[in-house]
């Protein structure tokens, strides 16, 4: 499978969403859209009405990343707003996993979920067979600049064994220090959506075209040397 990006929008220019959309919209993969609530994670950042008026621009699939307490209560808001993905922690749905995804298939989008590094895929085990993606973190959540955890990668393998062994459909995506340093690694293990911030892409150069040149061409040389 070739490879997919997905760029973190937490990590864009501010000023210059319109423009960075309209190059990225010419190469990525999916949109990546952190919304936080302060409380499952101490951040706040993006909101459903940043993705209603980011899909007027979009022309790729928009994944919500919810770090929220109570994602339920984000899940009608984001559908009208124009989402693709609704991807929910693990830690916060298993009390009601199956009505949760229930309600995000009715509306028409797809399912997502999220593990924390200390959380086993085993915790997601009874509806493994109903996900559209899963995305292991590799770091913890809602705190930017953190080391890249090693231990992920067997966490990967381990998921992408699952995922042969039994046929699953989900996609494997990683986020959390998806660069250079770790891009060989992180393929080698059986990522297949990357998750690319501002180590990965933003920081390459302030022009983003040239940056995602830099990111590719360091994405290349990593997994094929």
């Amino acid at each position: 499978m070739k490879p997919m990006f997905s760029p973190s929008l937490m990590c864009m220019d501010f000023l210059r969403i319109k423009e960075q959309t309209e190059v990225l919209n010419q190469y990525c993969d999916f949109y990546h859209v952190d919304i936080m609530d302060g409380h499952f994670v101490k951040n706040i950042t993006l909101s459903p009405d940043f993705v209603k008026a980011f899909s007027k621009i979009a022309k790729k699939p928009i994944d919500c990343h919810l770090m929220v307490t109570n994602p339920e209560d984000y899940i009608e808001s984001l559908a009208a707003a124009g989402a693709t993905y609704i991807s929910s922690h693990a830690e916060t749905i298993n009390a009601q996993a199956f009505r949760i995804y229930n309600q995000i298939e009715a509306l028409g989008l797809k399912k997502g979920v999220v593990l924390n590094p200390a959380t086993p895929i085993s915790y997601i085990a009874p509806y493994l067979n109903r996900l559209d993606k899963i995305t292991i973190m590799t770091v913890d959540p809602g705190f930017a600049g953190q080391p890249f955890i090693p231990e992920m990668l067997e966490k990967i393998a381990e998921l992408k064994a699952l995922k042969e062994e039994k046929g699953y459909n989900f996609l494997i995506e990683v986020d959390g220090s998806c660069n250079q340093k770790t891009f060989a690694q992180l393929a080698k293990a059986g990522t297949e959506v990357f998750i690319v911030g501002s180590s990965g892409l933003f920081s390459k150069s302030e022009n983003l075209e040239e940056a995602w040149s830099i990111m590719q061409d360091e994405f290349n040389h990593c997994v094929n040397e």
